[in-house]
């Protein structure tokens, strides 16, 4: 993706993010960039005080900032509850992301019973299995793999070198990055009577929803009977791990180096920060709404919306629960302590 060549007046800019503007509404702006790099034809925001320094530097022509931050800037502004939002909505209008002619590369390898749109792209040196489709607007790009009985939806986008197994199926309007490899077999093993590993046939698939976004090199496993299901909106970041037959809910991030044990199920709207794990004993639900800081370690439910942190340095298992749960305790045992000291 590329920066685009735009010129845009303030007022121009105001009504399409539909802001109130202050200042010259002609004044040009032709580009975005954060406030210490902006120049004299840059928007840009404040949306932190730890910027305010940056804020009073600025050469930007047009800061996007809170109403009762408009003291803080003397020169043209955009006023918004949401800088940081509405920053991320003027940026699209900043970005160009090169679309190409729709048709198949003559390199690219069509499976006989594979349908493909004539009006998506299928990039050079592309596999396209057998029963697999490709709607109108997809684009498959170079070296990306799309096996047997897959669906890739409307403007969806399989970045080069990206691989969907057998028996995906990706929604409208979805980014599969470069390296990311959805529906490998699961990680399902069990010990036989010598100790060796057997396998478990992974027979599930995969279904993403629209509007997706899943990381360079992230890896999502296919179900071992039934699927694994990433909902609608679902953002997912770079080197993330997500086993077989979880359940992610709509709306929900998920930050890079996540890694999530199978048949986990995260409510809708949550965040996973990263590095932090979610598995244990037994299957983990976080309900709606939960955020979870980074490196921390979820090994139950959780049933409450609200943040949740912790880590804790390792130890044998038996030792490590045991105290885990002692220091559960020990707000209560603070409370008798205070008391038992009053006394």
């Amino acid at each position: 993706m590329r920066r685009r060549q735009v010129e845009l007046s303030l007022q121009m800019l105001a009504a399409i993010l539909d802001l109130r503007y202050e200042g010259d509404p002609e004044r040009p702006v032709t580009g975005i960039a954060a406030l210490k790099d902006a120049g004299p034809g840059d928007l840009s925001h404040y949306s932190s005080r730890s910027y305010l320094e940056a804020l009073g530097a600025t050469a930007a022509a047009v800061v996007i900032l809170r109403p009762q931050d408009r003291a803080l800037r003397d020169g043209p502004v955009l006023l918004s509850d949401n800088p940081y939002l509405a920053y991320a909505r003027a940026s699209q209008h900043f970005s160009e992301q090169s679309a190409p002619d729709p048709g198949v590369h003559p390199s690219a390898v069509v499976a006989a019973r594979a349908e493909v749109d004539s009006a998506a792209s299928v990039g050079a040196l592309a596999v396209i299995g057998e029963r697999a489709t490709v709607a109108a607007g997809a684009v498959i790009g170079a070296g990306a793999c799309i096996g047997d009985d897959c669906a890739v939806g409307p403007h969806s986008r399989i970045q080069p070198r990206a691989v969907l197994d057998s028996d995906v199926h990706v929604g409208a309007r979805c980014i599969v990055h470069s390296g990311a490899v959805v529906g490998a077999e699961g990680f399902g093993y069990t010990p036989d009577e010598r100790g060796q590993w057997q396998a478990i046939a992974q027979l599930g698939g995969v279904r993403i929803g629209d509007d997706v976004s899943i990381g360079a090199g992230t890896c999502i496993d296919r179900g071992a009977l039934g699927d694994t299901r990433i909902g609608d909106g679902v953002k997912i970041d770079n080197l993330c791990q997500i086993g077989h037959n979880c359940d992610i809910g709509d709306h929900s991030l998920i930050c890079g180096c996540v890694g999530i044990v199978g048949s986990t199920t995260i409510g809708r709207h949550c965040v996973l920060a990263g590095g932090c794990g979610i598995g244990g004993d037994q299957p983990v639900t976080l309900c709606d709404q939960v955020v979870v800081s980074a490196m921390t370690l979820i090994s139950q439910s959780i049933a409450k919306p609200g943040v949740y942190s912790g880590a804790t340095l390792h130890a044998p298992h038996g030792e490590w629960k045991r105290n885990a749960l002692r220091a559960r305790q020990l707000d209560t045992m603070h409370q008798r302590l205070r008391k038992l000291e009053r006394e």
